[in-house]
Parts: C-alpha cells; sequence; structure tokens
C-alpha cells in the first residue's frame, strides 16, 4: 500500500466531495462534518462513475401494520446516487440500502497537516 497525498482537507466541503485520479484509478472523496470517507469511482451495479453523482438525504417510509403510508421522512443518512441508473449507497458505509452484499471499494484516508492522504495499493 502507498500512501498519496491528493489534495487539502480544506477544499472539501462539509457535505461535499472531490474526484481525484491517481495511480491509475479514480477515488471519491466524500467529507461528512470532520470525517472523510474514500470510494473507488466505479458502481458495483454497471461502472457508473458513482462518485460523479449526487448526495442525498436518505429517504424513509412509515407504514402502518397493513402497510398503508403514514409519510415520508428522511433518516439523515447521505447517500450517493449513481448518475447512470440511480442505484444508492451509504456515504459513510458504501453498503447499497436494499443489498448488504452490494458495496463501493473503499480505502483508508486521513488527514496530516491539513492534507489528505490516501492509503492505495501499490
Amino acid at each position: 500500500m502507498a500512501d498519496i497525498r491528493v489534495g487539502r482537507f480544506d477544499d472539501i466541503a462539509d457535505g461535499g466531495h472531490k474526484v481525484y485520479a491517481t495511480s491509475g484509478r479514480e477515488v471519491g472523496v466524500f467529507r461528512v462534518g470532520t470525517k472523510l470517507y474514500a470510494w473507488e469511482n466505479h458502481c458495483p451495479h454497471a461502472g457508473g462513475p458513482i462518485c460523479q453523482g449526487k448526495i442525498f438525504g436518505q429517504i424513509g417510509e412509515e407504514l402502518t401494520p397493513d402497510k398503508r403510508s403514514l409519510g415520508l421522512f428522511y433518516t439523515g443518512q447521505k447517500h450517493i446516487v449513481c448518475p447512470w441508473h440511480g442505484f444508492e449507497f451509504n456515504v459513510e458505509t458504501g453498503r447499497h440500502p436494499g443489498d448488504e452484499g452490494t458495496r463501493l471499494k473503499g480505502f483508508p484516508v486521513d488527514v496530516r497537516d491539513g492534507d489528505v492522504w490516501l492509503k492505495l495499493p501499490g
């Protein structure tokens, strides 16, 4: 694994992201508060550029026991939505909300002296 400096922490707005091309791959770095999450820019569904998708709050629906809707609500989780087919993945876990086995490929990321560092396979 190689440590690669890709940018500055302050260049990524809270709730935003940047896509970096490095070491022969594209990696999206997403910021949630003071935490960063790094995902390969490849949707496991059909290979789309997942990290170029929009970020939305996950929507839930409250149902009665007989399955009538009581309304929609935001769950508080943020999801990346693939621009090709709309597949969603949790920004923090990389998991698809309906299929635990479908997830994004992640990389370790940290901040040192204000710089963003990725740990990528060599």
